[in-house]
C-alpha cells in the first residue's frame, strides 16, 4: 500500500488536493473516517479568485452554471433598508467571476467527487489515520478500517482533517487562538417575504445580526445569525431558541427548516504548516470567524498552493527546499486574515451599548458613502474576492515593474481579440510577453521547456498597469514568479530557477 501522497479529509481542501495532485500525474490515496460525503450545505460561498482557479481544472463554468451568484449587499436596521450595495461594477474590472457564488458545500464535494472518480481515484470512506511515522524518506501511517488495521507508505502526508485534526493533534502543533462567547446558528429554510429576492441581506440591529443568502430556487436561502443568550445553555438547540429580532427586522417568514446547527467560532492558526514530510491544510491549519466567507476558499487556496510545489518536487523538477516557501506564503496570508475577520466579527456581535448603537444606526448610513468612493469600493472587492492575496514577500518572487509586482496574481486582461486567463487551464510554468519577445528570452524559455505566450501589445493594456515588451514568468498556481523589463528578463528568471534548481 504505497503511494506518493496519502491525503487525510475528503473535504473540499482534501478533494481539490487530490485533484490538481492527480490531474499532474502525483499517486495520491485520499480517504475519510465517515461513511459518506456531507449532505448539509455548511460552507456557501465560492469566491471570484477560487473559481479563476477551478477554469485549471475546467470546473469554474459549471461551478457557476450549479450555483447562483450574488453581487448585490443590502443592509437592514430596524426594520427598514438602509443601504445598498453592489460589487458587480467593479468587479467585473478585474476578474471574469465578479460576485460571490453562493453553492452549497455538499453540492460542491459531490462535483468534486465526479471530477476525481472521472480520473481514477475513489475516496476511501470509513478509513480512519490512528497513527504515522515520519522517516524522512517516507511516512509509515496506520489506518483503522471495517477490515482491521493496515499500514500506507507515503512519500507525503497532507493533512485535510479539519478543525479537530488528528494528524495536528499528533504532531502536537501549537493552534493558539481563542474562541468567542456566543453560539451562532446556521440553517437553511424556505423563507418568504419581501426581501427574498435572490440577493444578500444583512440586518444589524440593537442587540442582534443575521445575514441572509439566496441559493437555488426562490425562497431557499442560508440564515447565519445568533441564539438567545439566555438559551444557550439548553441542549438540544432548536431554531425556535435563535433570537428572531433581525428575521422580523427583514419581514421574513420561514416556512420550513430544512437543516439547522449551532456552532461556536474559533480564531487560531498553527504555528507550523510543514513537519518534515506531513502538511497542514484548512481548517487542519485554521480557523477563523464566517466573516466574508473565506474559510473553504483559503483551504482551496492552501491546496493548490501545495499541489503544484510537491508535484515539481516528487517529479524531480526541483529542489526539496521548494516545499519550504509553503509555509511561508500560505501561514503570513491565514495570520493576516484571522486579524482582519477578528476585529470585523469582533465588533459584528459586540453588546455594549455603544457598539450596538455604532453598528445598527451608524454603520448602514456610513457604508455605503465609503463605498462610493471608487479606491475603497476596488479594494473591499478584491479582499473579499481573494484577489489582493499575494506572495510579495516569497523568496519564489523576483521584480517589479510599475504597479505590477512578483508575488501578485496575474492581473486579468480581456478585450475584443484576447483573454490572457485563457491559457491558465494548465498547472504549468509559462511565460507571458506583452509585447516583443526578445531572442534571449525565447532562447532560455526553449533550454528551459516553458512555453512563451505572446499577446500583440495594446493601448488598453496600460490601464491596468502592464508596461510595453513586460516578461512575465508564471507560477503553476497563476500567480507571478517573475516579472522585469525586457532587458533584465533572462538574469531574473535565471534566478528563480536556480534558487530551487528548477529543472
Amino acid at each position: 500500500m504505497k503511494t506518493d501522497v496519502l491525503i487525510v479529509g475528503a473535504g473540499p481542501t482534501g478533494l481539490v488536493l487530490a485533484l490538481w495532485l492527480t490531474k499532474q500525474n502525483v499517486a495520491v490515496r485520499i480517504i475519510d473516517k465517515t461513511a459518506e460525503a456531507g449532505t448539509a450545505s455548511r460552507a456557501l460561498g465560492v469566491q471570484a479568485r477560487t473559481l479563476e482557479l477551478y477554469r485549471q481544472m475546467n470546473l469554474s463554468d459549471e461551478v457557476v452554471a450549479a450555483g447562483q451568484p450574488n453581487p448585490i449587499m443590502n443592509l437592514w436596521s430596524d426594520g427598514k433598508k438602509r443601504a445598498h450595495v453592489s460589487y458587480s461594477d467593479v468587479g467585473e474590472q478585474v476578474t471574469p467571476y465578479p460576485y460571490i457564488l453562493l453553492y452549497p458545500q455538499d453540492q460542491h464535494e459531490r462535483l468534486l467527487i465526479q471530477h476525481l472518480e472521472k480520473l481514477g481515484i475513489q475516496v476511501e470512506r470509513n478509513v480512519e489515520l490512528v497513527s504515522f511515522e515520519d522517516q524522512q524518506e517516507k511516512v509509515v501511517s496506520q489506518l483503522k478500517t471495517a477490515a482491521g488495521m493496515i499500514s500506507c507508505e507515503s512519500r507525503y502526508v497532507a493533512a485535510c482533517d479539519g478543525a479537530k485534526s488528528t494528524v495536528r493533534h499528533i504532531l502536537g502543533t501549537d493552534f493558539s487562538g481563542g474562541t468567542y462567547p456566543q453560539i451562532f446558528y446556521v440553517a437553511d429554510v424556505d423563507v418568504e417575504g419581501a426581501a427574498v429576492d435572490g440577493q444578500v441581506h444583512l440586518a444589524l440591529d440593537d442587540a442582534d445580526i443575521m445575514m441572509m443568502l439566496a441559493y437555488g430556487d426562490l425562497g431557499q436561502a442560508r440564515l447565519i445569525g445568533i441564539v438567545n443568550q439566555d438559551k444557550i445553555h439548553k441542549a438540544p438547540l432548536t431554531f425556535d431558541d435563535v433570537s428572531d429580532k433581525a428575521i422580523k427586522s427583514l419581514g421574513l417568514t420561514v416556512n420550513k427548516v430544512n437543516w439547522f446547527s449551532t456552532y461556536r467560532v474559533h480564531h487560531r492558526v498553527a504555528k507550523d504548516y510543514r513537519h518534515g514530510n506531513v502538511f497542514l491544510l484548512g481548517d487542519a491549519a485554521h480557523l477563523h470567524s464566517p466573516i466574508g466567507a473565506q474559510g473553504m476558499n483559503t483551504g482551496i487556496g492552501d491546496a493548490i498552493n501545495l499541489a503544484w510545489k510537491l508535484a515539481n518536487v516528487i517529479q524531480g523538477h526541483a529542489d526539496q527546499s521548494l516545499l519550504n516557501t509553503y509555509q511561508i506564503e500560505r501561514h503570513t496570508f491565514a495570520e493576516k486574515l484571522v486579524k482582519t475577520t477578528d476585529q470585523m466579527f469582533s465588533f459584528m456581535v459586540a453588546d455594549n451599548p455603544l457598539t450596538q448603537v455604532l453598528r445598527a444606526k451608524v454603520a448602514p448610513i456610513i457604508a455605503p458613502l465609503i463605498y462610493n468612493i471608487d479606491f475603497v469600493r476596488k479594494h473591499m472587492f478584491k479582499i473579499m474576492s481573494q484577489i489582493s492575496l499575494s506572495y510579495e514577500n516569497s523568496p519564489l518572487s523576483l521584480g517589479k515593474v510599475g504597479k505590477i509586482e512578483a508575488g501578485q496574481r496575474l492581473p486579468w486582461l480581456k478585450t475584443a481579440s484576447m483573454d490572457n486567463f485563457d491559457s491558465l487551464n494548465q498547472m504549468i510554468w509559462q511565460i507571458h510577453v506583452y509585447g516583443q519577445v526578445t531572442a534571449d528570452v525565447q532562447q532560455w524559455a526553449v533550454q528551459h521547456h516553458i512555453v512563451i505566450q505572446q499577446f500583440a501589445w495594446q493601448a488598453e493594456f496600460k490601464h491596468a498597469g502592464f508596461t510595453e515588451d513586460m516578461v512575465i514568468l508564471l507560477r503553476p498556481d497563476s500567480y507571478i514568479a517573475v516579472v522585469s523589463c525586457a532587458e533584465d528578463a533572462v538574469d531574473l528568471l535565471q534566478q528563480v530557477t536556480e534558487l530551487y534548481h528548477f529543472h
